[in-house]
């Protein structure tokens, strides 16, 4: 257990200082001694409240034309996700994701460095949100996810606003889908609300940490955990 709430304060610090890339250090640590479907309801169950208490802090933030659409296509991609958690070897998978999430966050990277203007593109949302559906009803990693929102946000608050809406959407109808499916347990349950301290602790240190963080180390940052998290899964 010591592990699990190792994972849970450093992955919930994270949650609280950018707003997402909790369940890919949440997984990152634990992937060495569970497997996904163990650790992906866990995660799910403990990191729902964040996303409440994140969405709210920032509701002024919030673009509902972006969140509404992506949660949709979020949905849609973690119906496929989740299938394949609970009947099939999704390590080829892991890895063509990790490339890809690499791939985006040298890109972002490199816009970073140099600034360019982005005009959101439809087809590309489209094609993402559905990517980034599979990715977190698979594993529950929304870094496909968070590599778009920051290409169409402006600053941290309104990324971290409008990632936690889609999250808490998404979320919510991946705990139906759990539960139906027999994903989450009892065992689940109990692990879950031995955890909720630690990640309220996690959080609380995260955002206090946040509201110091200079707005560009903090995108910078953000952008570094994608390529991290990428990395991982590879």
């Amino acid at each position: 257990m010591l592990w699990w709430i190792v994972a849970c304060l450093i992955a919930f610090f994270i949650k609280g200082l950018c707003g997402f890339a909790n369940s890919m250090v949440f997984g990152t640590i634990l992937s060495f001694t569970e497997n996904n479907i163990t650790i992906s309801p866990v995660e799910l169950l403990v990191g729902y409240p964040s996303n409440v208490i994140i969405s709210y802090r920032e509701r002024k933030s919030i673009n509902w034309k972006l969140c509404i659409p992506l949660a949709l296509l979020v949905v849609a991609g973690s119906i496929l996700g989740i299938m394949f958690l609970k009947n099939v070897d999704t390590s080829t998978i892991k890895r063509v994701f990790g490339i890809v999430i690499v791939l985006t966050g040298l890109e972002m990277l490199l816009r970073e460095l140099h600034p360019v203007t982005i005009k959101e593109s439809k087809v590309l949302s489209t094609i993402v949100a559905v990517m980034a559906g599979f990715l977190c009803g698979l594993y529950g990693i929304g870094t496909l996810l968070g590599a778009y929102v920051s290409r169409v946000t402006k600053d941290t608050s309104s990324f971290k606003a409008n990632m936690c809406t889609i999250f808490l959407l998404e979320n919510a109808f991946r705990i139906v889908l759990y539960i139906v499916w027999g994903i989450i347990t009892l065992d689940t349950l109990k692990r879950t609300l031995l955890l909720y301290p630690f990640m309220f602790i996690g959080l609380f240190i995260g955002i206090q940490c946040s509201k110091v963080l200079d707005d560009k180390i903090a995108k910078r940052l953000v952008i570094v955990l994608l390529i991290v998290s990428g990395a991982m899964l590879i």
